[in-house]
């Protein structure tokens, strides 16, 4: 099922897999990462998550964040902050369906960030919550001016970057905001059950990161994966999926 919600004027659109017969049910809210998408395509991360989620009696719910897939806005306007609106506006969204029971949360990525500080802000409203590879060290690397790859002045952040070798530009207020982030502050207040999944191959956001998300949140289980780089991808990979889809069908 498709559906689309409307954020400050931009539509966001995403894709709703739900058990069969029709039921009350849980529901998981998943959030992609910095230049993804929701995935909605056989053989992705996202799918095989979602097929998981369906079999075990959970719906998966999937979007594009603003300047991503199918949703309008421009990436280079993107930020941590207007995505978290995003998310917002999704679980507003959920919250209105009928059939939904429990609202649980899952990111990748940058989505993990994004996810653990909307469970933070919505702790009384969110019943469990799931973090892949959470990038919380993107506030460290605003702060020492490097964003994949690409070095600028952190001191002095031009209006705009260029990463991937110009395929995506990144405003400059994105780098200002995420120096500032309060990510484990906000995401602590969420007392319920998580989970946090980080490989040990990712080069890209330190396994740190997930240890001390399991540091603030009071009842918050760390896995951590050799086999496993940061798009969840490796001999882990399996093993990895399998223990998110536990963990979120859980009752």
């Amino acid at each position: 099922m498709e559906f689309d919600v409307m954020r400050d004027g931009l539509r966001l659109r995403g894709v709703i897999d739900r058990p069969a017969p029709a039921a009350p049910c849980p529901a998981v809210i998943m959030m992609h990462g910095f230049t993804g998408d929701m995935g909605a395509r056989p053989g992705t991360l996202y799918q095989r998550i979602a097929d998981g989620l369906v079999a075990g009696g959970v719906a998966a719910v999937r979007f594009d964040f603003n300047g991503h897939g199918g949703s309008d806005g421009d990436f280079g306007r993107m930020d941590v902050l207007n995505e978290i609106e995003d998310a917002i506006a999704v679980l507003r969204y959920v919250r209105g369906l009928d059939w939904v029971m429990d609202i649980r949360l899952l990111g990748h990525s940058q989505g993990g960030v994004v996810a653990g500080m909307t469970a933070g802000l919505y702790h009384d409203v969110i019943d469990r919550l799931a973090l892949m590879a959470p990038a919380a060290t993107l506030r460290d690397d605003a702060i020492a001016g490097t964003c994949m790859g690409v070095r600028y002045d952190a001191a002095h952040i031009p209006d705009a970057v260029a990463i991937d070798g110009g395929a995506h530009v990144v405003g400059g207020h994105y780098f200002r905001i995420a120096q500032v982030l309060p990510i484990y502050e906000v995401t602590s207040r969420f007392a319920g059950p998580s989970l946090a999944i980080h490989g040990l191959a990712d080069d890209v956001v330190d396994p740190a990161a997930s240890r001390r998300y399991g540091e603030a949140m009071p009842d918050c289980a760390v896995s951590l994966y050799p086999g496993l780089d940061h798009g969840i991808d490796g001999a882990d990979r399996d093993a990895a999926v399998a223990e998110v889809v536990r963990f979120l069908t859980a009752a």
